[in-house]
């Protein structure tokens, strides 16, 4: 045991490391090479058999959240972390998609900080980037779009706020799936016409992923929740770039 851990302080270095949107083989070249060499790996509930063969020689735990399901505390996760650095060199804190996009990776490093532990953060794809190559929509489009919102949603029906999302040509919801036909009728209430392409994709670039379109209508009406697998993970993607190119349309009335 060196002098370091001796005395109590921390010698080893946290990484917060993207796992991307599913696939083993989309995460970063630096954040499979971490993987690899880590003592032990926390990693999210969504992260992949294939994806934890990247380090077989780690000790794996996970804390996971999975909506409408038992998890993991946070504050306990981000002792853990914390704990497991003044034992470890290399610990890995793995999270689905990228660590800086609604993985809570703020309070997770603000744990470290305080306790003087270093750390490294590797971004991941995030699942709306990954969605839109998945279904051959751009999100930005010249012309049409050139303006992008992430957002989330809270459970309650009466938390949902839609007012600065509109203002975005182009919107992505993460885990909005209990919420879509609400967060729809509040868009076409401010504004967005009802005629807007949105799509819901499910589990992106797995074998699991399938999407499906609809117009902002149709989904206020609940067509896409009832389209909707209760347990893939989702996203809601909605504005006029994800329409139907005319190509397609040339193709299709040729196929007819």
């Amino acid at each position: 045991m060196d002098m370091d851990r001796q005395q109590g302080r921390s010698a080893g270095k946290v990484y917060l490391i993207g796992a991307g949107p599913g696939a083993a083989d989309l995460i970063t070249v630096r954040g499979a090479r971490l993987l690899g060499e880590a003592q032990v790996v926390l990693h999210d509930a969504l992260v992949s058999p294939e994806m934890l063969a990247w380090c077989p020689q780690a000790e794996l735990i996970e804390v996971g959240k999975r909506c409408g399901q038992r998890s993991t505390a946070q504050l306990f996760i981000n002792r853990q972390i914390v704990d497991l650095a003044t034992k470890h060199e290399r610990v890995v804190r793995l999270k689905g998609g990228d660590p800086m996009l609604f993985g809570r990776a703020d309070e997770e490093l603000q744990a470290l900080e305080a306790a003087g532990i270093e750390y490294e953060v590797v971004p991941g794809i995030t699942a709306a980037l990954a969605a839109a190559s998945a279904i051959g929509r751009p999100l930005t489009k010249r012309g049409v779009s050139r303006s992008v919102a992430f957002a989330t949603q809270a459970k309650a029906a009466d938390a949902i706020d839609v007012e600065a999302d509109v203002k975005a040509d182009t919107i992505v919801y993460y885990m909005g799936r209990d919420q879509a036909a609400n967060i729809a009728a509040q868009l076409i209430a401010r504004g967005k016409p009802a005629s807007t392409p949105a799509w819901v994709v499910e589990a992106a670039t797995t074998a699991k992923q399938r999407s499906h379109q609809f117009t902002l209508s149709q989904m206020a009406a609940g067509e896409a929740a009832r389209w909707m697998d209760p347990v893939q993970p989702s996203l809601l993607m909605i504005g006029e770039a994800l329409g139907t190119r005319a190509t397609e349309l040339v193709e299709s009335e040729r196929a007819a």
